[in-house]
C-alpha cells in the first residue's frame, strides 16, 4: 500500500487536517472556559418602576456558571423574570465578559379578587405584586382573566361619554357580568346570547341613561339589563314590598 507515492500523501495530509482539527478543538475548549471571558457585568434596559436595578443585578449572582460563550441564555432569562413585576426579560451576550438585559415590567391593570394579592396586567396576564394606587376589581373563572380585561376595556369605552368608569367586573360561573360603576350602581348585564352580546346591552343603557336615571336625584343601587325590552330597578329608598316595573327603552 504504501509503495503509492499518491496515496501517501493523501493519507499524511489526512493526518495532519485531523491534527490541526484536533488542535483547534482543544484551543476553543481552552478559549471558551477561559477565566478572562467569565461573567463580570449585567448591562440594564428598560424603565423600571417598581422593580430596583441591585434587584436585576442580584438576581443571577452564584447561579449561574459559564463563561460568556458557555452560559444558558434561557436559564438566565428565567432568573430574571422570576424577580417581582418583571414580565419579560431579552438577554444578549456582550463582549467580551457581560450580558445585556432588556427589561420590560407589568403594568397593573386591576386586582384579581378582594385581598388575593394577585394583579392583572394590562395584557389579561396574573402576577404578583403589590401596588397602593386604587386600581378596579377583577374576578371570574380561572384561566378567564385575559377575557375579563379585554371586556374590561370594552366596558370602560363605551362608559366613558358618562363619565363613569367600571370599578368592579365580574364573570360568574355560569358566564353572567355584572359591573359596579364608580357611581355606585351595580349593572346586572347577563350572559353573551344569538341575539345580542353584553355590550350591546350597555350600549342600549347608555344611550337612554342620560333621559331616565341621569336625572334621578335619589341614589340608585341596581339595574338589571337581561330585560328585552327595558330594564329593571332596585332603590334603596324605596320599601321592599313595592314592586318595580322594569323601565321600558327608548325605541
Amino acid at each position: 500500500m504504501w509503495s503509492s507515492p499518491r496515496l501517501a500523501n493523501v493519507t499524511a495530509n489526512l493526518l495532519y487536517a485531523a491534527a490541526l482539527a484536533l488542535l483547534a478543538y482543544a484551543g476553543s475548549r481552552v478559549l471558551v472556559q477561559s477565566p478572562a471571558f467569565s461573567l463580570r457585568t449585567v448591562v440594564i434596559g428598560g424603565e423600571l418602576r417598581h422593580v430596583t436595578r441591585g434587584e436585576i443585578v442580584a438576581a443571577p449572582q452564584g447561579r449561574v456558571m459559564g463563561t460568556i460563550f458557555t452560559v444558558d441564555l434561557e436559564a438566565v432569562r428565567a432568573l430574571f423574570e422570576s424577580v417581582p413585576w418583571v414580565r419579560r426579560a431579552e438577554i444578549r451576550r456582550g463582549w467580551p465578559d457581560r450580558l445585556e438585559v432588556r427589561v420590560e415590567e407589568h403594568v397593573a391593570l386591576a386586582r384579581w379578587g378582594e385581598g388575593s394579592g394577585r394583579l392583572v396586567n394590562t395584557h389579561g396576564e396574573l402576577f404578583s405584586g403589590r401596588v397602593d394606587a386604587p386600581l378596579p376589581v377583577f374576578s371570574g373563572p380561572a384561566g378567564s382573566e385575559g377575557e375579563v380585561a379585554r371586556r374590561y376595556s370594552a366596558f370602560r369605552e363605551l362608559l366613558a361619554p358618562l363619565a363613569l368608569e367600571p370599578k368592579q367586573v365580574t364573570l360568574n360561573s355560569r358566564f353572567a357580568w355584572q359591573l359596579r360603576l364608580s357611581n355606585g350602581l351595580t349593572v346586572q348585564l347577563g350572559r353573551d346570547s344569538d341575539k345580542d352580546r353584553v355590550e350591546e346591552r350597555l350600549a342600549k343603557f347608555i344611550s337612554v341613561y342620560p333621559q331616565t336615571l341621569g336625572k334621578s336625584e335619589g341614589r340608585l343601587d341596581y339595574v338589571d339589563l337581561r330585560y328585552p325590552n327595558g330594564f329593571a330597578l332596585r332603590v334603596p329608598e324605596v320599601r321592599k314590598s313595592e314592586t318595580q316595573k322594569p323601565v321600558r327603552k327608548r325605541a
